[in-house]
């Protein structure tokens, strides 16, 4: 396996030179670890078919995300929303909620809400919010769709399996968080 651990043009660069010099014909899996629906089709389905990457939105998911999709698309443009576009309206609209529940704008008392109650996104699925302030939510593994297996411009990932959240993200006890109380040592 190659993995890029690159984002944006240099991981489309690498794509495309991986295939320009024969490398994705030498029956290696390529991973890109850090990368969007946007350098998937700025690399072309030719090109990416069979690249693995890890995301935890895509825009075709299920139903409610395809149906927040299609409301993003119409308002830009027929632009595909990424993951970040998603994490960004999923978080602000979670924080939001917690201001609400909680019954201030004090950013502590809306960040301990957060802490305490579990968030049912509708583009992230279940999200719990650990002492660290780390969102863990389901990361998916998807596999870049051959041109003959594409619907449409922005249907390029097909789900090759899931990760959970605690699988996905380093364990809180791991993680040396300053937020987090470590044991006392005797």
């Amino acid at each position: 396996m190659i993995a890029f651990a690159t984002a944006g043009g240099d991981t489309v660069s690498l794509i495309k030179q991986s295939a320009e010099f024969g490398l994705k014909q030498s029956g290696r899996t390529f991973a890109a670890l850090l990368t969007t629906t946007n350098d998937v089709e700025s690399s072309g389905l030719a090109v990416g078919e069979g690249l693995i990457i890890t995301q935890p939105f895509y825009w075709d998911l299920n139903d409610a995300s395809r149906a927040w999709s299609a409301k993003f698309s119409e308002r830009q443009h027929g632009q595909s929303p990424t993951a970040f576009h998603a994490g960004v309206y999923s978080s602000v609209l979670a924080y939001l909620n917690a201001a609400q529940a909680a019954g201030t704008n004090d950013a502590p008392a809306v960040i301990q809400r957060l802490k305490e109650t579990p968030i049912d996104d509708g583009l992230f699925g279940p999200v719990v919010v650990r002492a660290d302030g780390r969102a863990i939510h389901n990361m998916y593994i998807f596999k870049v769709k051959s041109p003959n297996a594409s619907k449409s411009k922005w249907d390029l990932l097909e789900q090759v399996g899931v990760l959970t959240g605690p699988e996905a993200f380093r364990p809180l006890d791991q993680g040396g968080c300053s937020l987090v109380e470590s044991p006392k040592s005797n």
